[in-house]
């Protein structure tokens, strides 16, 4: 062969390459639940140290991102949940807390996720919450009311003795299109991984059980570790690895969180009296809990695969860190630190992806902000001759630099720490550059990943507007 017609047949090569490549674009979607500038510090302080840096660090584009949500009458509300901020981030509109992908009048609002599978793209789903939980339902699904997640919830729950809203209009039984776990079922996804067995075992209104239902939508159910890494290509996969939410990679000594400052009896006669005496110091070590419960980055890998084999035409892929936010709400920094490293692992493989495939978006950002903040160790009055200390709950953490980092949660006296009104962080490829600015409402970023994705097949984007939103 001479080497001319080896040169030509090497071009030719490349030029088929470049051309399936560009003929294929991808969005993936990485969401740190609760993953607020403050969140971030704290995973960069301990997983890197103060003066390193951890992978998102190392995306070249960031951008702020403003937060929006409306009460149900449509006024401005300045703190968020999980359910509207995914809503914006899956629909580009703006509505109250706990809806999923439907407005404050209850009407339905589609989403990138289903706009992409009507275009002939792949879509997966991939939390290490349960799959029916806000921020992935809310990419596929449309009910009232979050707390509707099976079945049996659809018709009226409770959480801790508290009455949760029933969806009776989305009901199968009032012929609607279902529950949460129901929809995702139905809805056309390629693979959806994360937590919730107890909701994929429950009974529907036809007297199969939604595992069941989900095999007449060809999906191959898998439960463990062992059938995940054995799962084939050939059919849609949905894996459901615990009863709800996974466990998390990491605790505080011997289960800690964080503890109240002991004060002596002086102090209940004046501020400025008595002695005080700060929780112990403790250590992230492994949570005996987490066992052989599938990685976020294993399974991120998994979707990956599976979404890019036998698709010329691209994916768009939502991997959600949950428990950044969740172990925040048990003021558990250990928790929300181990949620940390796995969106980190998990950002590894999308850039490895990515490498391969040019024209793949990546986004990482929060949905909304969490209770934690990182306070003075020991405060700045330590010097003082009265007591100072946080009237919130302390955890004082060995760093593997040799510091200790001292993490405070005050929104509140109760049961569960509150989320915050602060804008969240966003990080990015160089690939969404054009459709990316340094200030972003949260509905916009909705926007940037439709118009890279979709383009001219994309619908208006006026069908998400409404008064409140735009």
């Amino acid at each position: 062969m001479s080497r001319v017609v080896a040169l030509l047949i090497i071009l030719l090569t490349l030029s088929l390459h470049s051309a399936a490549d560009a003929g294929m674009r991808n969005v993936i979607l990485i969401i740190g639940d609760g993953f607020d500038d403050q969140h971030v510090t704290m995973g960069r302080n301990y997983l890197a140290g103060m003066s390193g840096k951890l992978k998102v660090d190392d995306l070249p584009f960031r951008a702020s991102v403003q937060v929006e949500t409306v009460t149900p009458s449509g006024a401005p509300s300045y703190v968020a949940d999980s359910a509207n901020t995914a809503t914006s981030l899956a629909t580009g509109a703006v509505t109250s807390m706990g809806r999923i992908a439907t407005d404050i009048s209850d009407r339905d609002v589609t989403t990138i996720g289903e706009r992409a599978i009507a275009a002939g793209f792949k879509v997966g789903l991939v939390t290490t919450s349960s799959l029916t939980d806000a921020t992935p339902a809310s990419f596929l699904t449309h009910v009232s009311a979050r707390s509707c997640e099976g079945p049996e919830e659809v018709l009226g729950s409770t959480y801790y003795g508290i009455p949760q809203p029933a969806c009776l209009a989305d009901a199968r039984d009032n012929e609607g299109p279902g529950s949460i776990i129901e929809q995702l079922v139905s809805s056309g996804a390629s693979i959806l991984l994360g937590g919730g067995r107890k909701f994929i075992e429950q009974t529907t209104i036809d007297n199969e059980t939604v595992a069941a239902m989900a095999a007449r939508y060809r999906f191959r159910v898998v439960t463990n570790v062992e059938e995940l890494a054995s799962a084939g290509l050939e059919q849609p996969l949905i894996g459901v690895f615990s009863e709800e939410t996974l466990a998390v990679r990491w605790q505080g000594t011997d289960g800690r969180t964080a503890e109240a400052t002991e004060t002596g009896w002086l102090h209940y006669l004046s501020d400025y009296l008595g002695d005080t005496k700060e929780p112990d110091v403790m250590d992230c070590e492994p949570n005996p809990e987490y066992g052989d419960t599938p990685s976020l980055a294993m399974m991120t890998e998994t979707a990956l695969e599976h979404l890019s084999t036998d698709n010329d035409q691209g994916f768009f892929l939502m991997i959600e860190s949950a428990s950044i936010d969740k172990q925040s709400h048990k003021r558990d920094p250990c928790g929300s630190i181990g949620e940390i490293e796995q969106l980190e692992e998990a950002l590894h493989h999308a850039q490895t992806f990515a490498q391969q495939h040019p024209d793949t978006l990546i986004i990482v950002t929060a949905d909304h902000a969490q209770a934690a903040q990182i306070l003075p160790e020991p405060t700045l009055y330590s010097g003082y001759p009265i007591p100072i200390y946080s009237p919130g709950l302390t955890a004082r953490i060995n760093t593997p630099e040799g510091g200790v980092m001292r993490i405070n949660y005050a929104t509140n006296n109760g049961f569960s720490e509150e989320h915050t009104g602060a804008n969240v962080p966003l990080f990015a490829n160089d690939v969404g550059a054009q459709q990316l600015r340094p200030f972003l409402r949260q509905r916009e970023v909705h926007d940037a990943m439709s118009a890279f994705l979709m383009g001219a097949t994309e619908p208006p984007l006026a069908q998400n507007t409404s008064p409140e939103s735009r």
